[in-house]
């Protein structure tokens, strides 16, 4: 039978120091479990459910987790791995992310006495000579171990001082909630690490690291961002959740079971049908047993039988008494330029009705579209009313 620290350590790529969570875990109180997040994005994808799991296994044997919405720290800015800085945001827009976090996250954490939720702005809106003091502590020999920063300044690429900050930042939250264990992905152990330095610099036990896997996004390729598109989004409505499942790469199969699921691939489906069973449990998961099985079936509809969905947005059509321009309605109702919906009408892919759109003529009477059903590739379909 394994013991708490074996089983809290499943799917984890490292915990460290070697010993330290047993002896963590052998003090016989709860623990205080701590992650930042930064509300740099409106939305939670299942890539951050992988580290939420986890913390809800530590909330499952009775420990305080910790979330941290990184408020002020998103205002700094943590490239993590990219090439340049995030955009910077309004207090506004980072209010209202946080609260979207908040309120995603707790579709995987316990929402009680176990969860403690924190804002980094109570301590990090420090005064200056309290900021002298804390990075007074920390070199810059220290900040360039970091392998972003290192090979930006290998390639001759500019660092402002502001993101050195960002890993003291982090670090410092550790010290501010007294943080027992720190979690994170693989691409945040240096600032793991700094917590660990911070505290011992403040006369704290410095906390256990334990980094999670990156989930590779839809593509296969990188990890799954938004920055990237090639995320699910939590509450991405469930016919997408199981379409966009549908898609990730045959090698992906394993990794998305364990991290996802917690389980294995079973071995007795092919690759297709072992993506359909992920995709229904993803969507039982996060909305219903009920809406996976109807988002099976719609996918099958569209997708297989070659059906129009059962129920499609409307577009408005303005009928100004003359004809419309087809590029121009495809490229307001879809999106995009009308150079591109030229392109996507020589090449088939608009289809009217569920025939291919003809080319030729641009112009048509308005009064031949109302009530059609226009589809751009073979997921966007929009029903065409006249305004």
């Amino acid at each position: 039978m394994e013991s708490p620290a074996q089983f809290l350590a499943r799917n984890a790529v490292d915990v460290r120091p070697e010993g330290a969570l047993e002896k963590r875990l052998a003090e016989g109180r709860p623990l205080r479990v701590k992650l930042g997040l930064d509300p740099t994005a409106k939305d939670l994808h299942l890539g951050h459910t992988v580290v939420l799991q986890k913390l809800r296994e530590f909330q499952d044997l009775g420990h305080t987790v910790v979330l941290i919405i990184g408020d002020y720290t998103a205002r700094v800015g943590d490239p993590s791995g990219r090439s340049a800085t995030r955009p910077v945001l309004s207090p506004q827009e980072i209010d209202e992310h946080a609260q979207t976090y908040l309120d995603q996250a707790t579709k995987v954490l316990a929402d009680d006495e176990r969860l403690e939720v924190r804002r980094n702005s109570e301590w990090l809106d420090m005064p200056m000579e309290d900021l002298f003091r804390l990075v007074r502590t920390v070199t810059i020999a220290q900040l360039l171990e970091r392998d972003d920063f290192s090979r930006r300044m290998g390639a001759a690429e500019p660092i402002s001082l502001l993101e050195l900050l960002y890993p003291v930042l982090q670090g410092f939250d550790s010290v501010a909630v007294r943080a027992d264990v720190e979690l994170g992905g693989t691409d945040q152990t240096f600032n793991l690490f700094m917590g660990r330095a911070l505290q011992t610099t403040h006369g704290q036990p410095p906390q256990v690291v334990l980094t999670v896997p990156l989930l590779n996004g839809v593509d296969g390729d990188r990890k799954m961002s938004k920055s990237y598109g090639n995320q699910i989004g939590i509450t991405d409505p469930p016919s997408e959740m199981f379409g966009k499942t549908l898609k990730i790469p045959d090698t992906e199969i394993g990794p998305w079971y364990d991290l996802l699921i917690g389980a294995p691939a079973p071995a007795e489906l092919s690759a297709r049908d072992a993506k359909r069973e992920l995709a229904r449990r993803l969507v039982a998961r996060f909305w219903s047993p009920e809406d996976a099985v109807e988002a099976e079936a719609g996918f099958d509809r569209v997708f297989v039988a070659h059906e129009l969905p059962e129920e499609i947005e409307e577009a408005v059509l303005a009928a100004n008494g003359g004809t419309v321009h087809l590029p121009e309605v495809i490229a307001s109702v879809f999106g995009g330029s009308r150079s591109e919906a030229r392109r996507k009408l020589a090449q088939g892919g608009v289809k009217l009705d569920g025939a291919p759109l003809a080319a030729e003529p641009l112009d048509v009477d308005p009064a031949t579209l109302d009530g059609r059903v226009l589809q751009l590739g073979k997921r966007h379909f929009r029903r065409l009313r006249l305004g």
